[in-house]
């Protein structure tokens, strides 16, 4: 269990604090040196298949059947979530709904109700705050907080707030603690991973201030941060296949190996990291991606995933009254290199054609046939209220919004499965 830890003068949340975040420069250089002085109690909350979680507090007979939420098979649907009894036939996340149902034949399809999953996320984060101010949402059902000021045993504030999740919102999730966000996030991966059966993990796994390393030691290498397959491979060809075989390598040799990226993956290895938590008072950016299970090199695979994405970021654009000028592309390779390229159109939008024609374009620039992608996302920046000026030119972009308002509000009551677009053939 975690060791009673000493109170400083100054909380995290003291006005002296505050005080330096108006620093931007000095900013992170005053959390290092404040996390060294003040211990670190980081909770990692993962909702556990959100979507699917949702689904089931809206009709309660889905409870323990396999079923998925996404795009339908006839339009090239992606899995978006599935509930633990679909994992059981081997259905994943990102999979093409068509594989779904072959390997899963009685699954149902659930059309994504993504407004209505917002809103449900936006509760759970409000519970969050309710108990420390100090919580980093980093998407729709995670997020990071900070306990280091909160008194009483961890274990029970955590298994406190697991119950009030689940009592007030009918939402099951599962929590990782340790002193940085690296293994709280890395507790939670392992806490899921060991649950059996067909029903939601709710897993509960804390480190031990000090016991970081020697948690990490027999976990796999690609359990790390940074580790790909294809660095995977060179660490096998080097005889490290754990974390704790890259622990055990001195720094420098991993950095003359693997470049400035080696000394992170030692430092990682040990089960060092001082990000702090960031709390964010206002959007930047909306933004999805998806992390695939497997590398796709299939084209229309990407493309429906980049288009289903677009969507969503519209809707939430529209469901915030924002839009903006700026469409960025994510894409990750199988080897954990990240690239990032955005376009600037004439215009803020909220519509899900035009940031789904600026992404493609996109991707199409930077990315060749058939080549393996892991992740893929789609993101909307210089957010502000949408401009509406109507002239001559602008009467058909004009009927367009007003015709996916009304598509919006038709989807949100019955669900996006019953209303879609036409086209002009």
């Amino acid at each position: 269990m975690f060791q009673t830890f000493l109170v400083y003068p100054y909380s995290r949340d003291s006005s002296i604090f505050r005080s330096y975040q108006i620093c931007r420069g000095a900013k992170a250089t005053l959390q290092a040196y404040y996390n060294r002085l003040m211990p670190r109690v980081i909770l990692h909350l993962d909702l556990d298949a959100f979507f699917c979680a949702v689904e089931e507090t809206r009709d309660p007979s889905l409870r323990g059947k396999p079923f998925a939420v996404g795009g339908r098979p006839d339009e090239r649907g992606v899995v978006a979530s599935c509930s633990y009894a679909a994992r059981m036939f081997g259905v994943r996340s990102a999979m093409p709904m068509s594989r779904a149902l072959r390997i899963c034949p009685g699954l149902i399809v659930i059309p994504g109700r993504h407004r209505a999953y917002s809103e449900v996320s936006k509760n759970v984060m409000a519970k969050l705050r309710d108990l420390t101010p100090l919580v980093e949402q980093i998407s729709i059902d995670e997020a990071f907080l900070d306990l280091a000021d909160l008194r009483g045993p961890v274990e029970r504030v955590a298994r406190e707030l697991q119950a009030r999740i689940r009592d007030d919102l009918g939402l099951p999730c599962s929590i990782g603690i340790a002193s940085n966000k690296l293994v709280a996030k890395i507790a939670t991966e392992v806490g899921k991973k060991a649950a059996k059966g067909n029903a939601p993990p709710c897993a509960l796994t804390v480190v031990p201030a000090g016991e970081e390393a020697a948690f990490l030691a027999p976990l796999p290498a690609d359990m790390l941060w940074g580790v790909g397959p294809k660095t995977a491979a060179r660490l096998a060809e080097l005889g490290i296949h754990t974390i704790g075989d890259i622990a055990r390598w001195p720094p420098s040799e991993l950095a003359r190996r693997f470049g400035e990226p080696g000394r992170d993956l030692a430092r990682h290895a040990r089960g060092e990291d001082e990000r702090p938590v960031v709390t964010e008072s206002e959007t930047k950016s909306i933004s999805q991606e998806t992390t695939f299970a497997r590398d796709v090199r299939d084209d229309k695979t990407l493309e429906a995933t980049l288009r289903e994405q677009s969507a969503e970021v519209a809707r939430q654009l529209r469901s915030e009254n924002l839009a903006g000028r700026t469409i960025k592309l994510k894409l990750r390779w199988p080897d954990f290199t990240t690239l990032t390229r955005q376009t600037t159109i004439n215009r803020p939008t909220d519509m899900e054609d035009e940031i789904a024609q600026a992404a493609l374009a996109l991707l199409k620039t930077v990315r060749k046939s058939g080549e393996a992608v892991r992740l893929i996302g789609v993101g909307v920046t210089g957010l502000g209220e949408p401009v509406r000026q109507l002239g001559l030119w602008d009467s058909n972009t004009e009927k367009s919004r007003k015709l996916q308002e009304a598509v919006d509000a038709l989807q949100e009551k019955y669900g996006r499965g019953m209303i879609h677009k036409g086209t002009n053939k």
